[in-house]
């Protein structure tokens, strides 16, 4: 990423531009995203395409951190288009855009090397978060879990600390023993769990741990 000018970003200071390519067919909601996301101090927005073999060519020019890229593209199936992106541009964080809450398609794209989906009905803050979690700390955006008109916390992503405290929760271990065997506190542990259920809408810790195996993000529970 290019050495930016000193700013702050979600409590953070801003060290490098995040690089940002934009693809979809609808020109009006493209030109309107990019405005949007400009007015972030650390997004840069360095290349647009309309379908899927132009994205391919300005990704290996342009060289972006990230790349949303609309799920319905002209030419190609997007996960043909997500294998050519990181052919030309491996370093690029692909995140899918798409007007459908779709879990199975979250997990194909997620499996084609996209690091997530996200639906067209988020907030700009939501969507900023998501650039920035994959960008700067290569996480994994979760499959969107709520339907429309939903209240609860938006879909995020775990820190890894939060995803060895639910590979553990789902070994049965306690609280304490989390604790000891990673050595924090069972409040911390306690704290850790809160987010989690809060990321993955989850009511409890059978059903966090549940969700999280069905995305894949840790290993299945032995029963």
């Amino acid at each position: 990423m290019s050495t930016a000018l000193a700013g702050a970003t979600e409590g953070h200071p801003v060290t490098d531009w995040l690089r940002l390519m934009l693809v979809d067919d609808h020109t009006l909601f493209r030109e309107g995203l990019a405005e949007l996301l400009m007015i972030e101090a650390d997004i840069r927005v360095v290349a647009q395409a309309a379908d899927s073999e132009t994205a391919v060519r300005l990704a290996a020019a342009a060289r972006p951190d990230a790349v949303l890229l609309d799920v319905e593209m002209p030419y190609a199936p997007v996960q043909e288009t997500i294998g050519r992106l990181q052919e030309v541009c491996p370093a690029a964080r692909v995140l899918i855009l798409t007007m459908h809450d779709d879990p199975l398609l979250a997990n194909q794209v997620i499996e084609a090397g996209a690091h997530g989906l996200l639906a067209k009905t988020i907030t700009r803050q939501q969507l900023v978060h998501a650039l920035r979690a994959v960008a700067y700390r290569d996480e994994l955006v979760p499959p969107p879990m709520r339907r429309p008109g939903d209240t609860g916390p938006p879909p995020t992503v775990l820190s890894p600390r939060e995803r060895q405290v639910l590979e553990l929760a789902g070994q049965a271990l306690s609280n304490a023993q989390i604790g000891a065997r990673l050595f924090i506190t069972e409040g911390t542990v306690k704290r850790h769990l809160t987010n989690i259920y809060a990321k993955l809408g989850a009511v409890s810790r059978l059903d966090a741990v549940n969700k999280a195996a069905a995305l894949r993000w840790i290993r299945p529970r032995v029963p």
